[in-house]
Formats: structure tokens, C-alpha cells, sequence
């Protein structure tokens, strides 16, 4: 085994090699018999103060470590880009590829046999699942966990909330005063989000692809199990270096596909379409966006989890957890797909338990019959959109309306709660330019709030179109990831206020009712507004990202170089 450690190219070396290699390490009060053909196991952290959902992973990553030390293995901690979504701007999207490479970089240029990833707030999971993909050594991912749901004048809240709470606010129902003990009883621990937005997605998202130990997405942050889980799957990923289990055995066609038809069940985030597009395009599996509404089509919804039903992240856990829903799912997964802890699907959830029929259904009496993603095709998005009915309004699931376009964000912003915006709840809103080129990132600002105007004569949701994203805790009729976006001056590009547009969720159709003739017109007449970059990280993202119906990923780093490193620099 000693002979076939990846590290051991690097601390196994004789002559001087070896000995610069060893001996700096040796700086840290690291004994020699550490060095000698132990399986060297990295730990990818993204701790950071700014990124509030991952700051306590310093601590989560001393379970790991124990963990691995325990299991005969050498841990070593290193930092990577850590993507808060709560601060970073303009978007953490933005940096979900350079965060990727940050990470296969890392991994590859260094003596790691095994690699744990510790992720949480929404772009972390992605990143370094992608960038772990391309390098494709065993490798196991530890969640941060949700943060425990607050509680504000004696009900539950969490993120979702934040959207009735600015509507409450601006029609003057909240005061700013309200508003502010509001913000003081949400975030009450550590953790990402409380509601099945994307980190809760992406969480449920690793543990149904196999990549985490069963029981991972669900553990709150701040209940000490979550600390066993992570000493636990440092012990596993020694075994695994031993056993040489990589990405590409547990990262299978079969295993993308227990993904999809989980987060259809869970209700999950719509970003999870980007982001699994793109790890799979690291890993090299065929998965297209219309694979995404065949897998769902008949998956019912039955999670129920805000935004898309009543309950929290932490009510899940303690009714069974994901393994609980995956077991009432049984009918729909592969059972013999592969695990990172070496037992199949099917085993690792057979024995789980439900305690709590509110929170988990059964495919039988779900809480919807609507399944948790729907893929539209028409004239206005050529290449795809995507909504989420279990979260929509069901009368505005077939829909023709009047468009109300907003050209930029900086226009919607301006004029959204103009008194004399031509809008009614027939209305539908229409905001181009937030794609990955054209805000750039692709933020998610989808879900458009209504206008005030509306608001005051009790409307809640209108359809909402835009080649940009929503936060996976937001909620309404709103069609995300319109493409080909308004920045290549397609079809959605020359969408004007005034023409009807007709939605069929049903039929899976989204159809703007203008000749072919006069929207050729108007795309000779077309002039790009957004901003182009000419220098940095945002200019190659402009030139090389894919559209989000590709998962939006750069098209340099598609696949991956293995983990061979053709040079040694003494």
C-alpha cells in the first residue's frame, strides 16, 4: 500500500527531494514516523468570517482530523476561496468556477491521498465538488449543517421569511423597528439556512449522489452529531484511500439520477440544476437539462419544507432525515448505486425510520402531486428555462399575459415601484441582462418583488421571467435560467413591454406571441447594454462561461487532468 500512496511521491523521496519536502513540514512539530507511507488526507475547509454559514468549521474540521488520526492517516488542513453568499458581490456565482479551480489546483499540486471537502453556505458545495471532479481522488464531503430555525413573536422563521418581511415593510404592515428584532431572532446558531434553500439542497444533493456518510444533509449545526458525522467520515476517507474508491466510481449516470429524482421529492432549490449540470460535466457524465424534467416528471413532492411547504431543515433530522424520504422514494432510485461509505443506496437507507408523517409524506399521499422542477421550452427560451411548481401559484401554472420588461436590474430597481408602471396582476415581469454574461454571474434576483402598488391590493405573486437565478429560499411562479440569455441577443433579448406571452407548465411551454418575421427584425436592430470587462478573473469569466442550460461552468474546465503532476520543482 505504502508504494501506491499518492503523498508518498513527495514524502517517500530520498536525497534531497525528499528531505526539503519533509523537513519544512517538520517546522510544524510533526514527527517523522508521520511521513513514512501513512494515506495523507487533506482537508479542504472554507472557513471563513465572511462567509457566516461555514464559521465553524475550524472546529468541525478538528472532528475530521481525529477522525483520520484515529484511522492510521495523516491529516493536513487547507484553506480554499470561500464563497459567502450573504456578503459577496456581486454574486458568489460569480466565483463558483474560480473557487473550483482554487480547489482542483490545490488538491492536485499537492501530497493529499484522500481529500474531505467541508462545505456549506450555497457556492462552497458545487465549487468543490467540481474542483475535486477534475482531479478525481477519493474523496468525501462533510456538510456544515443548518442553522437551528428562529423563532420571532412565538412562530418559527427562517430565510424564507426575509421576502414577506421587505413586502410587510414596504407596504407599511412592518415597521423597521419590527424588522430589526426580526433579524435578531433568525440566524440563532451556527449554520447555513434553515429551509430547503440551496445550501439545504446541496447538502441533500452530496448525500444523494452517495458523497457523504448517510444522515449528513440534515444534522443541524449546532447538535453535537454533527460532530460525530465529521469524526466518522475522517475515519472512512482512510479507508477509502486504502480501498482506491474515487469520485468516478461513486459519481455514475445511476448516481446523478438518484440526485435529480431526490430533489424533485425534496421540493429542492432550482440552482441545483446549474450546479449538478456542471459537476457533471467535470466528471464526465452525459446529464442534459431535459434529463432534469424526464427524472421529475412524475416524482411527487413530499418534503414538506419551506419555501415550498410549512416546515425546517432541523424538523427534518428529527423526523429520519434524508435517509427517511430517499426510503419512501424507493420505487423511483437505483438501488445499487454506489456509496462513498462502500454500501449501495438501497442499504444505506433500508433500516431508516419516519417519525413524523407532517414533515415526510409518502409518495401515496404526498403534499403535492407537483413535482419539484419542470423544464419550459418555447421562442423565449430556445434552450431552456426552468421553474419550480411546488412552489408557484396554481392558477398562474397556464397563464397569458401582458410582458412588463425590465432591460437591466438597475431599470427594474428604478421603475418597479413607480406609480405609473402599466402593471396589473395579469402583468407578467420580465427582467433581462442577469445572465452569466450580462450582469455577470447570473445573480439571483428572480424573484422580482412585486410592485408596491400591487402589494397594497393583496396580489402576492405575478409570473415572473428572467435569465437570472433565485435564492433556493425564495418562492412564486418565477421562470429562472432563461437561454440563451438577453446578453447574446437572442429572443429574450428583443422581448418588449406590451407582448403577450403565453405559459403552459402543463405542456412545458413558454411562448412569446410575436412573428418570426418581427423578431428577426428587432434582433438586427439589437445593441448588447452590458458591461464587458477587460481585465481579470470577470473577463475570462465573460469570455469562456456556458449558458446556464450547460450548468454555466467555464468551457476550459470542462473534464479534468487527473491527479498526475508531471514536474518536481527540486
Amino acid at each position: 500500500m505504502k508504494d501506491k500512496l499518492r503523498s508518498q511521491g513527495w514524502f517517500g523521496k530520498t536525497g534531497k527531494d525528499g528531505f526539503i519536502y519533509r523537513a519544512w513540514m517538520k517546522n510544524q512539530g510533526i514527527p517523522d514516523y508521520e511521513f513514512r507511507g501513512k494515506p495523507v488526507i487533506g482537508i479542504c475547509n472554507t472557513w471563513s468570517e465572511l462567509t457566516p454559514c461555514n464559521a465553524h468549521f475550524r472546529e468541525l474540521a478538528e472532528s475530521v482530523k481525529r477522525g483520520i488520526s484515529e484511522a492510521g492517516g495523516f491529516p493536513v488542513e487547507f484553506p480554499v476561496m470561500s464563497l459567502g453568499e450573504t456578503l459577496i458581490k456581486p454574486t458568489a456565482m460569480l466565483y463558483r468556477n474560480l473557487a473550483s479551480m482554487d480547489v482542483e489546483e490545490s488538491i492536485r499540486a499537492n501530497p493529499m491521498d484522500g481529500v474531505v471537502l467541508l462545505c456549506g453556505c450555497d457556492k462552497t458545495t458545487p465549487s468543490l465538488v467540481m474542483g475535486a471532479c477534475s482531479v478525481n481522488i477519493p474523496t468525501l464531503v462533510v456538510s456544515g449543517g443548518p442553522m437551528l430555525t428562529g423563532k420571532y413573536q412565538g412562530r418559527d422563521i427562517s430565510t424564507s421569511d426575509v421576502w414577506r418581511f421587505n413586502d410587510a415593510v414596504r407596504t407599511g404592515d412592518m415597521s423597521e423597528e419590527q424588522l430589526t428584532v426580526a433579524e435578531e431572532c433568525m440566524c440563532r446558531s451556527r449554520g447555513h439556512c434553515a429551509v430547503m434553500g440551496t445550501a439545504s439542497t446541496m447538502a441533500c444533493m452530496v448525500e444523494s449522489l452517495g458523497l457523504s456518510l448517510p444522515g449528513n444533509a440534515a444534522i443541524p449545526a449546532a447538535d453535537s452529531r454533527r460532530k460525530v458525522l465529521a469524526q466518522m467520515s475522517g475515519i472512512r476517507i482512510v479507508e477509502m484511500v486504502n480501498e482506491n474508491l474515487r469520485l468516478s466510481d461513486v459519481l455514475t449516470r445511476k448516481a446523478f439520477e438518484n440526485a435529480i429524482i431526490t430533489n424533485a421529492a425534496i421540493g429542492g432549490s432550482t440552482n441545483f440544476i446549474i450546479h449538478l449540470l456542471a459537476i457533471a460535466g467535470r466528471i464526465g457524465v452525459d446529464l442534459k437539462l431535459d434529463d432534469f424534467d424526464k427524472l421529475s416528471a412524475n416524482v411527487p413532492f413530499i418534503v414538506n419544507l419551506q419555501p415550498s411547504g410549512k416546515y425546517f431543515m432541523e424538523d427534518l433530522y428529527y423526523a429520519g432525515g434524508l435517509p427517511a424520504a430517499l426510503k419512501e422514494l424507493d420505487k423511483f432510485l437505483h438501488h445499487d448505486s454506489l456509496t462513498v461509505n462502500g454500501k449501495t443506496m438501497k442499504e444505506n437507507y433500508d433500516s431508516a425510520e419516519c417519525y413524523n408523517r407532517d414533515i415526510i409524506g409518502t409518495v401515496d399521499k404526498p403534499f403535492n402531486a407537483l413535482s419539484g422542477v419542470a423544464i419550459l421550452k418555447g421562442n423565449l427560451c430556445e434552450n431552456g428555462a426552468v421553474i419550480k411548481p411546488s412552489a408557484a401559484s396554481p392558477h398562474l401554472m397556464k397563464h397569458s399575459g401582458r410582458a412588463v420588461v425590465f432591460e437591466d436590474i438597475d431599470d427594474y430597481k428604478n421603475r418597479i415601484d413607480d406609480p405609473e408602471l402599466a402593471v396589473d396582476e395579469n402583468s407578467i415581469l420580465v427582467l433581462k441582462n442577469v445572465g452569466p454574461i450580462g450582469y455577470p454571474g447570473m445573480p439571483e434576483v428572480g424573484n422580482m418583488a412585486l410592485p408596491k402598488k400591487l402589494l397594497a391590493k393583496g396580489i402576492t405573486d405575478l409570473v415572473r421571467i428572467s435569465d437570472g437565478r433565485m435564492s433556493g429560499t425564495g418562492f412564486g411562479t418565477v421562470i429562472l435560467h432563461a437561454s440563451p440569455e438577453a446578453a447574446l441577443g437572442d429572443n429574450f433579448a428583443v422581448v418588449k413591454t406590451g407582448d403577450v406571452i403565453g405559459l403552459d407548465v402543463a405542456q412545458r411551454t413558454l411562448m412569446l406571441e410575436v412573428a418570426d418575421e418581427e423578431l428577426s427584425m428587432r434582433k438586427q436592430n439589437w445593441k448588447p447594454i452590458h458591461k464587458k470587462y477587460d481585465r481579470g478573473y470577470v473577463m475570462l469569466y465573460q469570455q469562456h462561461v456556458e449558458q446556464a442550460s450547460h450548468g454555466a461552468d467555464m468551457d476550459f474546465l470542462k473534464g479534468g487532468s487527473g491527479s498526475e503532476v508531471s514536474r518536481d520543482s527540486h
